[in-house]
């Protein structure tokens, strides 16, 4: 990728920074925690240059949860393109690529925080770089406040629930504030009980539930818990799918309604809660695997009597047919991060007159693509998007267009 910080090809320098995170240097070395413009010595030593900053939390390097924070704005958002034109080439493809949109710090909406009891103290955070050491963290700067805030009270709830193992803590911002779902662990006795109401009621927390193995069971959850998607409030079943940022998934919902022009007709497939679903001003056939996310958005566009049409049904063994993809006007696909490879057969053959590719994985992305383009299928153009600032994880989405309909 062309890059305007790069004005120099010395063999030392850091051109670019890979799927990974390292930097690579023009001849081709890679070096952990460089920025493009660092300069790398053939003894390993690291000259700092004008893109590598000072990173901002006290916990880097050693939290799992960013790993380039040493990257300034510029170098970061051309990491965040140069991550899908690499898969892209890999594949033998290529597309225009629009300017990245990149979350601001302390945005995100959603995590998974790892807790262990050893030694008499509990810690509370992420897990270390390419390691299950939990790095307590005591300040970040990638969490919204609102859930931040929470961390210090959960380690002492922890302490007076008897917490003795090591659990998993989902903190999702809903509409009514914070939602938890602990799991592998679960609590009992009225002292437990009454802990909790404490702990909810002081912090003014939306649910907590605990998952010991058996399923989400709710503790507290005063009123019914919401995502507002689309302008519709949408229940929101224990530590759902959502876009990690609400910036992130107003880029991608930009993205699919530009691409999609007005249509009549619209399949959402992979629709989850309805993030795109919701926000599409049309007839939307919706098509999800997860019974209690479909559920959830069939209640929510009935409640508001949404030309909605959901169905459950698994894509992966049961993808939709090109006769049934061809009564839509827009395809818009979301799929997990390996990608949807058995509905890939079915769309490239379709007539529908435009797909909107939503992808969490430039990987498998850009082999779906080729599968696409293969049948006569074009990348208009490509959204990316990165929702998980500072870390190697990009999101796209991505407008394919026919050069010629099949015959």
């Amino acid at each position: 990728m062309t890059s305007d910080i790069t004005p120099d090809i010395a063999p030392d320098l850091i051109i670019r920074v890979a799927a990974r995170g390292d930097g690579i240097t023009a001849d081709g070395r890679h070096a952990a925690l460089t920025a493009p413009g660092d300069t790398l010595a053939p003894d390993g030593t690291v000259t700092h240059g004008v893109h590598h900053q000072t990173p901002p939390c006290v916990h880097f390097p050693t939290c799992g949860g960013c790993q380039l924070q040493h990257l300034d704005d510029q170098s970061y958002a051309e990491f965040v393109t140069d991550r899908i034109a690499s898969a892209l080439d890999g594949q033998g493809l290529s597309a225009p690529l629009r300017t990245p949109h990149v979350s601001p710090e302390r945005s995100r909406r959603r995590a998974t925080l790892h807790a262990e009891a050893k030694g008499g103290r509990i810690t509370l955070g992420f897990t270390a770089e390419k390691a299950h050491t939990i790095v307590d963290i005591r300040e970040c700067w990638i969490l919204d406040p609102r859930l931040f805030a929470l961390v210090e009270p959960l380690r002492q709830l922890l302490r007076r629930l008897n917490f003795r193992r090591r659990a998993d803590i989902h903190l999702t911002l809903a509409d009514q504030g914070a939602d938890i779902l602990i799991t592998g662990f679960a609590p009992e006795g009225l002292a437990a009980a009454e802990a909790l109401t404490r702990f909810c009621e002081t912090h003014k927390v939306a649910r907590v539930a605990f998952d010991d193995g058996l399923g989400p069971e709710t503790r507290w959850e005063p009123d019914a818990v919401t995502i507002t998607l689309g302008g519709v409030p949408v229940p929101l079943p224990p530590a759902s799918f959502l876009q990690a940022t609400p910036d992130g998934e107003a880029a991608l919902t930009d993205a699919v309604l530009e691409a999609i022009g007005k249509p009549a007709t619209v399949a959402d497939l992979f629709a989850g809660l309805g993030t795109f679903t919701l926000a599409i001003p049309a007839k939307v056939y919706a098509a999800e695997g997860a019974r209690d996310a479909l559920s959830s958005l069939k209640a929510a566009a009935h409640r508001l009597q949404r030309p909605v049409y959901p169905e459950h049904r698994d894509l992966y063994r049961r993808p939709l047919t090109t006769a049934e993809l061809d009564r839509f006007d827009a395809v818009v696909i979301d799929p997990p991060r390996s990608g949807a490879r058995e509905q890939m057969a079915a769309l490239a053959e379709s007539k529908t007159p435009v797909i909107m590719y939503v992808s969490c994985n430039p990987a498998s992305f850009a082999r779906d693509a080729k599968d696409l383009c293969a049948a006569g299928w074009r990348i208009d153009w490509i959204q990316p998007v990165g929702q998980f600032r500072w870390s190697t994880h990009v999101e796209l989405a991505a407008k394919f267009v026919r050069d010629a309909q099949p015959s």
